[in-house]
């Protein structure tokens, strides 16, 4: 969805000890010692010892690699397979960044908590050129304001989804480059990437809220298009947010696309080896395959889309990430098209092909439908999301008073039910 608008201390406790034995204990230990038939007793001791050593040293580790993962292509939490939904808080960061005093996702995140909802996907930056200001000019305050909202996050035991350049072309735009910069990895739109990947991940890799990483909203509905030149001409320079006039520099490819993904994530990798990296992609366009092979809109097959799918979540990229709305759009066929459900069964199934999980980073009904029409098509996708076995989802959107006449979802309006049923479905899940 194209949107304008304490750290936690590793306890080093000692290890408590039991009060030291009795003699006559002492004599009982050393005759079992001197008993040949003391086998009996000790080894099973022994084998309970080892199997305990292991399970800790498991447990250890789990807790040593807070966030998810991916274990032989499942998502995992803790050591342990793992499902849920949660929400989009856009805003949450960049409402302080625009206004330092702006703290309402203090609230935000409680009623997160309160609500068991249990994690949210953010966009970690600014949104225009002019966003980045106060990077640009304090970045002291700027990351004492992202370190607060990681802070509230963690008090409220709500993991985080980052996303760290969420409006493709701004980087560019910062760098004064191009758009097309981003299939040069030697371009200053990749430097600035690099460094600001780097700032945040190795800043926040330690926080237990984190729980991946993610590059950039919606960059796969941008490449390749047939009608590419006659948008351009329709976004004109806006100076006041620090967007120039578009020209055919801009225009972008799958390939460059496929180029910033794989630097980025490789960028992670470098400081957090094993969270999971997102590309923030959405659902393949009902013609993706054939915008890139002939510029034109013909409808995908089946195969072509699941080919799309992993075409746009390259490794290092460790899941496989849509968003997914209601739509008109045929797909696979314009005769016999695919229903919802049978979309996400081919995601699934490009998921496994892939061994990479699958990440429905936005979804949602809007508020135009009208309020019946709306219940009934958001509990359907939610339905359809758990039938098919889509391990991670988030909402669109919460709080976000800029979309509060289609989108916006708080725990007093009249979409309330929606974090409901995101509740309900999560108790079902575990």
């Amino acid at each position: 969805m194209n949107c304008t608008l304490r750290l936690n201390r590793i306890s080093h406790d000692p290890i408590v000890t039991s009060s030291p034995r009795s003699r006559r204990g002492q004599e009982t230990d050393n005759s079992a010692i001197r008993n040949p038939n003391s086998e009996i007793v000790w080894v099973p001791l022994l084998v309970a010892l080892v199997a305990l050593c292991v399970s800790m040293s498991a447990l250890s580790a789990a807790e040593a690699r807070p966030g998810l993962t991916v274990e032989q292509g499942v998502l995992s939490k803790d050591g342990q397979p793992y499902r849920g939904v949660g929400v989009n808080y856009f805003s949450a960061f960049l409402r302080t960044v625009l206004q330092p005093t702006n703290t309402t996702y203090r609230e935000g995140f409680a009623v997160l908590g309160q609500h068991k909802i249990p994690f949210a996907r953010f966009a970690a930056c600014g949104f225009w050129p002019s966003d980045w200001q106060l990077y640009q000019t304090n970045r002291a305050l700027y990351f004492k304001l992202l370190d607060d909202v990681v802070r509230t996050a963690e008090e409220n035991h709500v993991g985080l989804i980052p996303s760290l350049f969420w409006r493709v072309g701004t980087l560019c735009e910062l760098a004064g480059e191009p758009h097309r910069a981003w299939g040069d990895p030697a371009s200053q739109t990749h430097q600035l990437m690099r460094r600001y990947t780097e700032e945040v991940v190795t800043r926040y890799r330690l926080s237990p809220a984190i729980w991946g990483w993610e590059f950039a909203n919606e960059f796969s509905l941008d490449v390749d298009l047939p009608n590419a030149k006659q948008l351009l001409e329709k976004h004109k320079a806006m100076p006041r947010l620090g967007v120039p006039q578009g020209t055919e520099a801009d225009l972008l490819s799958a390939a460059m696309m496929v180029t910033a993904l794989q630097e980025f994530a490789k960028t992670v990798r470098k400081f957090d080896t094993y969270r999971l990296i997102i590309s923030g992609n959405s659902e393949p366009r009902p013609g993706a395959w054939h915008n890139t092979a002939e510029k034109s809109w013909t409808t995908d097959t089946r195969e072509q889309f699941m080919q799309v799918l992993a075409r746009d979540n390259p490794d290092p990229i460790s899941t496989l990430c849509v968003h997914v709305y209601p739509s008109k759009d045929k797909r696979f066929s314009k005769e016999h098209p695919a229903s919802q459900l049978d979309v996400l069964r081919a995601m699934m199934a490009a998921s496994q092909q892939t061994r990479k999980p699958l990440f429905v980073g936005e979804f949602g009904a809007s508020k135009e439908l009208g309020p019946e029409a709306e219940r009934q098509t958001f509990g359907a996708l939610l339905g359809d999301l758990q039938t098919a076995g889509v391990p991670l989802a988030a909402l669109w959107v919460f709080d976000l008073p800029a979309q509060n006449k289609d989108w916006n979802v708080t725990a007093t309006n009249e979409r309330a039910y929606m974090l409901k049923l995101v509740a309900e479905a999560n108790v079902r899940t575990r």
